[in-house]
C-alpha cells in the first residue's frame, strides 16, 4: 500500500481519472464523489464520474450531477473505454468490488492507479492507495480530509461544500446517529464557513418529495408495518406490486427503515423490499446490536454496526419468514440491548 503523499505528487500534472461509486447511490456517494471530482477538475485533470446504476432524483442539484455516466442507461462501452484509458481509478463510498456490479471486474483488470476512500467495515484489498477509516462518519469527511492534507483548502468552493456536506449529513442521520463526532462538527462548521448553504441542501434533500412518494410512505405505515414486540424488532415489507402502485422511483424507499427504528419500544428495523434482481433488506438498530453483523452473516450483506444492508434471492415471502425466523435467535440479545439503550449504556 503506498502512501497517500505518493498519490499527492502523481496528482501534481493532469490525469485521466474515474470517479465510481456503489450501485443506487445516496447522498454521501455521489455528494463524496462530486465533491471530488469537481475539487479534481479545478487541478486540471479530465475526470469522468461512472454510477453503476441511477440515484434518486432528489440529488440532481448537486454541481456536476449532469455529467454523470450511468453505466445501466446504455453506456456500457462508453464506461468501458474511460475505464480501460485512465490513469487513476478513485473508488467510493464502498469496501469491495462486487457493490459495483459489472463496474467491479473492469476496475479490477485496469491498469489504472486504483485509489479507495470509504469508512465501511472490512475492505477488500484491491487498491494501490486507501483512505479509509471506520471512524469517519461518511465517505465525504474522508474527502474533505483529502483535501486538507494536499493543502488545497481553498479550492472547495460553494458547490463542494455543499456536496460534502449533503453526504455528512445524510450518513449522520442529521447528526443523531452515533457516528456523530466532534470532529464532524468541526468539518461541518469549515464547510459552513467555506459558503455551503445547508438549509438548502437539507431542502432539497428532506423537502422534495413527490405525491406519490407521501401517499407510499402513508400506505407502508398503515399497511405493511409489522412489529415484533417481544423482539423489539419492527419490520416493512414492500413488495413490487406495492411499488409499482405508486409509480415508485429510485429514493422514494429511502429513509423509511427509519419509521421503524423510530418506534420507542424497537432498537432493531428492516425495510425487505422486493425488486427485479433479488430482495433487498436494509437494516437500522439503535445502541450496540450490529446489524453488519446480523446482515454479513444471514444475508450476504454488511455496512455500518448501526446501518447495513443485505440481499436475498428468494422471493418476498420467504425471505420475511426467513428474516422473523432468524431475528428469534438474537430475542436474549435484542432485549438486553434496549435495557441498555433506555439507560443510554451504549
Amino acid at each position: 500500500m503506498q502512501k497517500l503523499e505518493s498519490l499527492r505528487e502523481y496528482l501534481e500534472t493532469p490525469k485521466k481519472i474515474v470517479i465510481t461509486t456503489h450501485f443506487k447511490p445516496d447522498a454521501d456517494a455521489l455528494g463524496s464523489s462530486l465533491g471530488l471530482g469537481n475539487y479534481l477538475k479545478k487541478k486540471g485533470h479530465q475526470v469522468n464520474l461512472i454510477s453503476p446504476s441511477d440515484y434518486p432524483e432528489f440529488l440532481n442539484w448537486m454541481e456536476g450531477e449532469s455529467e454523470v455516466i450511468n453505466y445501466e442507461a446504455r453506456k456500457k462501452k462508453k464506461s468501458q473505454k474511460l475505464i480501460q484509458e485512465a490513469d487513476i481509478i478513485f473508488c467510493l463510498d464502498f469496501n469491495c468490488l462486487n457493490r459495483i456490479n459489472e463496474l467491479g471486474e473492469l476496475v479490477r483488470v485496469a491498469p489504472a492507479l486504483k485509489v479507495l476512500i470509504d469508512h465501511h467495515l472490512d475492505p477488500e484489498q484491491f487498491a494501490d492507495f486507501e483512505l479509509w477509516s471506520t471512524n469517519a462518519a461518511a465517505t465525504a469527511e474522508l474527502v474533505y480530509e483529502l483535501i486538507i492534507r494536499f493543502n488545497d483548502r481553498q479550492y472547495i468552493d460553494q458547490s463542494i461544500a455543499e456536496c460534502l456536506y449533503a453526504g455528512i449529513m445524510t450518513d449522520t442521520g442529521q447528526f443523531k446517529h452515533p457516528n456523530t463526532t466532534k470532529n464532524i462538527h468541526l468539518v461541518t462548521a469549515d464547510l459552513i464557513e467555506l459558503g455551503a448553504d445547508i438549509a438548502k441542501v437539507g431542502r432539497y434533500i428532506y423537502d422534495n418529495n413527490s405525491l406519490d412518494r407521501l401517499k407510499f410512505t402513508g400506505y407502508a405505515l398503515s399497511q405493511k408495518l409489522k412489529v415484533l414486540k417481544n423482539l423489539r424488532t419492527a419490520y416493512f415489507w414492500i413488495s413490487a406490486d406495492d411499488l409499482k402502485k405508486f409509480n415508485s422511483k429510485t429514493g422514494d424507499t429511502e429513509g423509511l427503515v427509519n419509521y421503524a427504528l423510530s418506534l420507542k419500544d424497537v432498537v432493531f428495523s428492516a425495510v425487505i423490499i422486493e425488486r427485479p434482481e433479488a430482495v433487498r433488506l436494509s437494516l437500522r438498530s439503535k445502541g450496540g446490536f450490529s446489524v453488519n453483523d446480523f446482515a454479513r452473516d444471514h444475508f450476504s450483506g454488511g455496512g455500518h454496526p448501526n446501518a447495513a444492508g443485505g440481499v436475498s434471492d428468494k422471493g418476498l415471502e420467504e425471505t420475511v419468514a426467513d428474516f422473523e425466523r432468524i431475528v428469534k435467535q438474537y430475542e436474549k440479545q435484542l432485549n438486553r440491548n434496549f435495557k441498555k439503550t433506555n439507560k443510554h449504556e451504549y
